[in-house]
């Protein structure tokens, strides 16, 4: 196997990579699953097949919702407020009685037919782009840290019950811009002009259009810039394996934060 930290080939068994003096690094043989599941998942698939299943299971709980749809054009196909707060949308009230694991799960939940088909739109047109150039582990890192911390500048700043992918895409974006001006060159400053566009025409988009959650578009954006400082990218920082720990982490974050959520919210 490879070193999960400085890429040299070493025994699996290896108590201590000759090369770089990483102990453990097959982590008992499991080093070589975890890099197989990350690396060949292909996560923009599984995010978007996620996102369109919990939506489905939202509307199966409310079909009367679903049948005498009311609100208008972005609310059509859209389960009730009610049981979206179930299921686990995020927002102040929902932060004061302890459950904070709304912050993730509203990451996954949409407000109607349209909300969920532009989101997952956005999710596949950025999401190959990152995570090809900062590795699957990364990718679940920008998304799943970009969408926590633009709901919880959203709950700080405006506190209103909120829910869905943009903070996250926003993220995406931010990761992209910090990535163009990062790396410099024609290929990097046609990626930050490209990138900096679509970020500026949806922020526009966001202000010219009502229910928009703007600061959690704002600090999904600031965050992913951040973060992926934080991580690197490839041609930077080769993938380690403190990141598909990080993002195996995420993973189970996410799962259990719906557990709880399903738990607290149906039983």
């Amino acid at each position: 196997m490879l070193c999960p930290d400085c890429g040299q080939l070493i025994s699996v068994n290896a108590e201590v990579c000759i090369h770089c003096g990483r102990r453990n690094p097959g982590m008992w043989g499991l080093t070589p699953l975890i890099r197989r599941w990350l690396g060949g998942a292909g996560f923009v698939p599984v995010i978007t097949a996620f996102c369109v299943t919990i939506y489905v299971i939202g509307l199966l709980l409310d079909l009367n919702a679903v049948m005498s749809p009311g609100g208008g054009l972005f609310n059509l196909l859209s389960a009730s407020p009610y049981v979206l707060e179930k299921m686990g949308m995020t927002g102040a009230p929902p932060l004061y009685e302890g459950r904070w694991w709304t912050l993730i799960t509203a990451i996954y939940l949409h407000g109607g037919i349209l909300h969920i088909f532009f989101n997952m739109l956005w999710v596949r047109q950025i999401g190959p782009a990152v995570e090809e150039l900062f590795g699957a582990s990364r990718l679940i890192l920008i998304f799943s840290l970009s969408g926590l911390i633009g709901f919880i500048a959203s709950v700080f700043f405006h506190g209103a019950y909120t829910l869905g992918a943009s903070g996250a895409i926003f993220g995406l974006l931010g990761a992209m811009v910090y990535y163009g001006r990062s790396r410099g060159g024609t290929f990097g400053e046609a990626i930050y002009r490209q990138v900096g566009q679509w970020a500026l025409i949806l922020f526009a988009f966001g202000f010219l259009m009502r229910g928009v959650d703007n600061w959690a578009h704002g600090g999904g954006f600031v965050s992913g810039y951040l973060v992926a400082m934080w991580l690197g990218y490839n041609e930077k920082t080769p993938e380690r394996f403190s990141h598909q720990i990080l993002a195996m982490g995420a993973v189970a974050l996410t799962v259990i934060a719906f557990a709880l959520a399903f738990w607290a919210g149906f039983f």
